[in-house]
């Protein structure tokens, strides 16, 4: 797996865009990202539709070298960590999680993540039901509204871009979006669509593929 990052500076920070769908954010010593769905395969299993339990383990797969790379102290988790109830998706995950005591995850829960405690128990997990607020950026998964003064980061969307080849070639990318005063993350798990709807408020869009992130 190849590690490649492009750097922005916002609101006076340096933040590191990776290709595998996640921020560094070097001066709090976290990964940034959103839209996991764990336990999204399992529950399509579950209701009869045949979805391979490898397309988790190789989110895993990449999270985990992403830890190795960067040694983060913490994870925040922009919403949709899990996806449906507790069950074997669930369940390995937990088990894949006791590699890392001594990593601290926030998340601020997003529309599919559940109540139930057993989802959570046994994880070393800071839940926050709103956003997370950590100057000068505040974590949030779905804004709804926004106070002026603010810079958002943000996931729920899937953004994707779709660029444009000779003739009729076209190919769609996962992507970063800037949009005033918030940053969209793309969906970590690769088990997720991508919206591509074009938003005119959209000032910057950095696309990822499996080697880089460019800028388009």
């Amino acid at each position: 797996m190849t590690i490649a990052a492009k750097t922005v500076n916002i609101q006076g920070e340096v933040l590191a865009l990776t290709n595998q769908r996640c921020i560094y954010w070097k001066a709090k010593e976290a990964l940034i990202l959103s839209d996991l769905h764990i336990g999204k395969t399992a529950h399509f299993r579950k209701n009869g539709i045949p979805v391979s339990s490898e397309v988790l383990q190789k989110d895993l797969q990449r999270l985990e070298q992403l830890i190795h790379h960067f040694n983060p102290k913490s994870l925040i988790i922009v919403g949709d960590l899990f996806h449906a109830e507790l069950n074997k998706d669930v369940l390995f995950f937990k088990k894949w999680m006791q590699q890392f005591p001594d990593i601290n995850i926030s998340l601020i829960k997003g529309n599919h993540d559940k109540n139930s405690f057993e989802l959570y128990d046994g994880l070393n997990i800071d839940l926050l039901d709103n956003q997370l607020e950590l100057p000068p950026f505040v974590f949030v998964h779905d804004i709804k509204t926004y106070a002026v003064n603010k810079f958002y980061i943000s996931g729920h969307i899937h953004p994707g871009v779709l660029i444009k080849g000779k003739g009729k070639q076209r190919i769609k990318l996962p992507c970063y979006q800037i949009i005033k005063n918030k940053l969209v993350l793309p969906a970590f798990s690769e088990f997720t669509g991508l919206n591509s709807n074009t938003n005119i408020e959209i000032t910057r869009c950095f696309a990822i593929t499996k080697t880089q992130v460019f800028e388009v």
